[in-house]
């Protein structure tokens, strides 16, 4: 009678809900990208925790990029535009700009909301900014060509997406599709 029940029991596990397969890359159980203090393009401090309870799509970029970081939030947008509503209500969109020369607060409230009016430039000090990238492992470094007037910051192109409970669940590649993001971003909503 003991193994018949310890059986059925098995069984009724083994029928709860699957996990969700996701499009981008499942990170669950980082050990990294715990702690961020910043601020946001309105001056205001931001951490994880101030935006617990929402989704979460952190990408680390700058302004004057020509490529990644136009693109990147495009299609961030796109995925946005995608998802429901209600959805699309609950996921936080933070830009960390890792040029802090050139991207004053002014500056990110004229470029991030362009892309989409809910998404946050965040910025900080220079030390501010190499502790966030360092806890979230993302590389950056001025480039400066010989005789050039201007630079570019060379810098890590994914985005990581953390759950509204705060933790790191996936690193979605650059050039991520926008339906593959909203599918995730999705998937996380769901109970």
């Amino acid at each position: 009678m003991r193994r018949w029940f310890v059986a059925v029991l098995l069984l009724l596990a083994a029928c709860g809900k699957p996990a969700p397969t996701f499009k981008g890359t499942d990170i669950s159980g980082a050990d990294f990208g715990r702690h961020l203090a910043l601020k946001d393009h309105n001056d205001r401090p931001a951490s994880l925790e101030t935006f617990r309870g929402k989704l979460v799509v952190l990408f680390f970029g700058y302004t004057h990029c020509p490529d990644v970081c136009p693109t990147t939030l495009s299609d961030m947008a796109q995925a946005m535009k995608q998802m429901k509503p209600a959805d699309a209500a609950r996921v936080q969109v933070l830009f960390v700009s890792v040029d802090p020369e050139r991207d004053t607060p002014t500056l990110l409230k004229e470029y991030v909301p362009y892309f989409h009016p809910s998404f946050l430039g965040l910025h900080g000090t220079p030390q501010e900014i190499a502790a966030a990238a360092q806890e979230f492992k993302v590389m950056y470094r001025k480039h400066v060509e010989p005789g050039a007037t201007d630079y570019l910051v060379d810098h890590s192109a994914g985005s990581y997406v953390l759950d509204p409970q705060g933790r790191l669940r996936l690193y979605l590649p650059f050039a991520h599709p926008a339906a593959d993001i909203a599918h995730d971003l999705t998937a996380l909503l769901s109970p």
